[in-house]
């Protein structure tokens, strides 16, 4: 049974502050932008409806259903409670959270350790205007040319300043009559701007009750798994309005409500391996893949899936070390560190680690020996390496839906191969036999064919990547588009990384040969030709040579390739 109460935005304010309002370990952290949290308080001060907040009530000196945490003052997630009897009635909030979250922060906190600021020369007809800054300079001064805005001058105010000072006094005059005098103001629709602003604030944040919260009381007669997964599936319902979830996170929720430990287990694998690429979405996967189940659905979640990552957290926490380590000697890890790149095949190597017949610490330390005893390593790498520059995992036109056809066909494979070597061979033969396109032998005619971040990868010595660097024509288009085909113009035989001010100022157009043996632009010839695989013979750097060019680069890049792959 659900029972409403409407409250004013002060109060909520105090309660959050006395932990009186409280979030159940079933929720996500703060997801909300700076921007979205300032368009909330214009909202508030309009006296528009911006929604209901719902709340279970649970009862003091009762056992929640929910381990707790409370709100967060300067944005960062604070850990879960463990609580087996309360002191005082608390509502945990279950809809609602980045809402009274917003109000919390702006009023009494901080986000990226910005304070909220509120204009006192809003236009009060047409915007409230908020701002997040670390500091009241920082804050512009003067609005846009353009504006309609009646007064062009910002008054800027903290709010937290403004919040506190009309709950001493509780008078809106005196507080704006306090800044007109503080503020040297004379001119009269200043004045009045200043006193309508501060009057919306005093009505919608301190005497209104403007914020309406229905109370969802829990049933202790029943079964207290039963109840959990009831408010869990409420929960997941209220998610359809809103700023979604992502099934993962409903995933996640759910798998909180049956193990409180579940968040800081996430938590923690999350902010050591987030830098390698392991999500939220993709450390759940994990934890359904090491259990040789690829299509884990909502519905069929069960405790098993919170006990398995809780009881199996050490062993998870060495395999993922062991994955990074992986990771750094096969130097892979600045690729997978620099950009978002694919976490599946990732996957495999560390369901491989994970079933190996060894102790925690053994396979923490798994990959010490890299170089010399371990039999896994180079078969681990040289699958991920052909797996990667044949591109068979990316999103699109790799033959197949990777994240759904590819995890399943190779977890089938693989789980027949626990605690042997790592099976590279037949993980090839999933992809030969689905069948989509890949190959193990590469020349100079399929280099277009290969994924070319991995190629650029290669090609750089496993460290200079696209996303530091601009893809730049070798020779310019502008000279070769009337000549030569668009498909050899456009082949990775004719693209070398640049930084963006070389490529868009200096170089930009010029034939190659004449910017290249200009040592006002490259000021060191040699060593240029070397990183970027440039021919040496300098009768190739003419446009008219340019077929031939392509055809001594590609042999270049094709050796790099093999030397690296190795």
């Amino acid at each position: 049974m659900a029972v409403w109460k409407v409250y004013r935005v002060s109060d909520i304010i105090n309660e959050i502050a006395e932990d009186k309002f409280v979030l159940p370990v079933i929720q996500r952290p703060l997801v909300w932008t700076e921007a979205k949290m300032e368009l909330l308080f214009d909202t508030l001060l309009k006296g528009d409806s911006f929604g209901g907040v719902m709340v279970i009530e649970e009862e003091k000196g009762t056992k929640p259903l929910f381990n707790y945490r409370p709100f967060t003052k300067d944005g960062e997630l604070i850990s879960s409670r463990q609580i087996d009897k309360l002191s005082q009635i608390q509502n945990f909030v279950i809809d609602g959270q980045q809402r009274l979250q917003t109000f919390y922060i702006g009023l009494k906190g901080s986000i990226n350790g910005k304070v909220m600021y509120f204009d006192l020369f809003s236009d009060y007809k047409v915007k409230f205007e908020f701002e997040f800054e670390n500091d009241i300079q920082s804050l512009p001064k003067q609005s846009k040319d353009n504006s309609d805005r009646i007064i062009l001058e910002h008054l800027w105010c903290l709010a937290s300043g403004l919040f506190s000072r009309l709950k001493d006094t509780n008078d809106e005059d005196q507080v704006a009559d306090e800044i007109i005098d503080s503020e040297k103001i004379n001119d009269e629709i200043k004045k009045g701007y200043v006193r309508k602003n501060v009057k919306a604030f005093y009505k919608n944040v301190i005497t209104s009750e403007t914020l309406g919260i229905s109370k969802v009381v829990v049933n202790k007669t029943y079964d207290e798994t039963a109840n959990r997964q009831r408010i869990v599936e409420l929960f997941r319902r209220l998610n359809d309005g809103g700023t979604k979830l992502s099934s993962f996170d409903l995933v996640a929720s759910k798998l909180k409500g049956f193990a409180w430990e579940m968040e800081g287990f996430l938590h923690e694998m999350l902010e050591s391996y987030e830098e390698i690429g392991l999500s939220q979405d993709n450390l759940i996967k994990l934890i359904f893949i090491l259990q040789d189940n690829h299509n884990k659905e909502m519905a069929s979640i069960d405790v098993n899936d919170a006990d398995f990552a809780i009881n199996k957290r050490e062993r998870i926490k060495s395999t993922l070390k062991s994955l990074k380590d992986f990771l750094i000697h096969s130097k892979i890890y600045d690729y997978y560190k620099d950009g978002t790149r694919s976490f599946i095949p990732l996957f495999f190597i560390a369901y491989h680690i994970f079933h190996k017949s060894i102790d925690n610490n053994e396979l923490s330390k798994y990959f010490d020996n890299f170089d010399a005893g371990n039999s896994d390593y180079s078969k681990m790498k040289n699958w991920l390496f052909h797996s990667l520059i044949n591109g068979v995992f990316r999103s699109k036109g790799a033959g197949w839906i990777p994240y759904k056809t590819g995890i399943r066909k190779l977890l089938e494979e693989i789980k027949n191969h626990k605690n042997n070597d790592f099976p590279q061979e037949e993980l090839f033969k999933v992809f030969i036999d689905h069948p989509i396109t890949f190959t193990t032998n590469y020349d100079t005619n399929n280099l277009d064919q290969l994924d070319s971040s991995f190629v650029y990868y290669l090609m750089y010595d496993l460290s200079k990547t696209i996303r530091a660097n601009d893809i730049d024509h070798i020779m310019p288009k502008t000279i070769l588009e009337n000549k030569y085909d668009w498909a050899k113009i456009n082949s990775i035989k004719n693209y070398q990384l640049i930084d963006y001010g070389t490529n868009r100022g200096e170089k930009n157009g010029k034939p190659f040969s004449v910017w290249l043996n200009n040592p006002e632009y490259v000021k060191d010839k040699n060593a240029f030709v070397k990183l970027h695989l440039i021919p040496a013979d300098e009768r190739l750097w003419l446009e008219d040579k340019f077929i031939e060019f392509l055809e001594a680069r590609a042999t270049k890049i094709l050796e790099k390739i093999i030397l690296n792959m190795n």
